[in-house]
């Protein structure tokens, strides 16, 4: 279920600070962390402002404040780095609609049933915001993998079909792939959004992201429900 892959994901909530200067009480790991999360935010925030080809290591990390050295202890290449924070940034997303899956109780603690739309509704609204929010993180996704190599797209297209599993379990049809009408469906609504969203993205049109969420809606009603 795709929801149980969602224990570990990461929940990156602020921009990273520089460490302390002088004598600090972090533990290595600690510090690894830290300029991990650092050059992963500078690569996004690179790659918005100069695109993928237009990044270079040395961009990444000026923008970070470590070293080259401390560069290639965590990446391999530029590629590498651009994969791991697609997949942080994923992950994160990922976690964010699990967490808002579940209905909120009422005030005598009980839930109700919710309507499949409802909650597809739901789940999309915050898909839009989070992405209008971190444009940055969003184009890595959506934007800058076209120019980034095989494996960042085949990566983008394992998520492509979690998303799908997402709306598959939503709406109750058939998950896991194959032919079907239905399964085919939820991979169909999954890459219109994508496509519609990366065209609001790429054209900085946050505005008009935040509107696909009734059109989206309305499509999955008609596709799925």
């Amino acid at each position: 279920m795709w929801r149980q892959e969602l224990a570990g994901s990461p929940r990156e909530t602020a921009r990273p600070g520089p460490l302390p200067s002088g004598r600090h009480h972090l533990s290595r790991a600690q510090v690894v962390a830290s300029q991990r999360l650092r050059m992963l935010t500078a690569t996004a925030e690179a790659m918005k402002d100069k695109g993928y080809a237009g990044t270079s290591v040395a961009e990444i990390i000026r923008r970070a404040g470590v070293s080259r050295e401390t560069f290639y202890q965590q990446f391999r290449s530029k590629e590498d780095c651009f994969i791991q924070a697609l997949d942080a940034a994923t992950h994160q997303l990922a976690g964010l609609l699990g967490d808002a899956w579940q209905p909120a109780p009422d005030s005598a603690g009980t839930t109700s049933p919710v309507a499949p739309e409802e909650v597809f509704r739901r789940l999309l609204r915050l898909y839009l915001r989070t992405l209008a929010e971190r444009p940055a993180f969003a184009r890595l996704f959506l934007v800058e993998v076209y120019a980034a190599g095989p494996e960042a797209m085949a990566r983008r297209m394992e998520w492509q079909r979690w998303f799908a599993d997402a709306i598959a379990e939503i709406f109750q049809v058939g998950a896991g792939g194959g032919a079907d009408e239905p399964r085919f469906a939820c991979e169909a609504l999954v890459a219109a959004a994508a496509q519609l969203v990366t065209a609001h993205l790429a054209a900085d049109d946050l505005r008009g992201l935040r509107g696909l969420e009734d059109p989206l809606v309305r499509l999955a009603v008609r596709l799925l429900g």
